[in-house]
């Protein structure tokens, strides 16, 4: 049992450390961009905001009317 290679669980968690690793990185980068006044809203979120005001709009007719 005494080898030189690593165990599947050491690299197992070398893999994952790697990933938690990449991961921050890229919430670091995400967090930078935003503070620089990058961000953008994503496509779903102004989907959804444009199907609430059409809604919205719809139901305050039908009702009122």
């Amino acid at each position: 049992m005494n080898t030189s290679e690593p165990s599947d669980r050491e690299r197992g968690g070398t893999e994952r450390l790697n990933w938690i690793e990449r991961r921050r990185e890229k919430i670091r980068a995400e967090v930078e961009r935003n503070r620089r006044g990058e961000y953008t809203v994503p496509t779903w979120v102004l989907v959804v905001a444009l199907v609430a005001i059409v809604v919205g709009w719809l139901a305050l007719i039908f009702l009122v009317g």
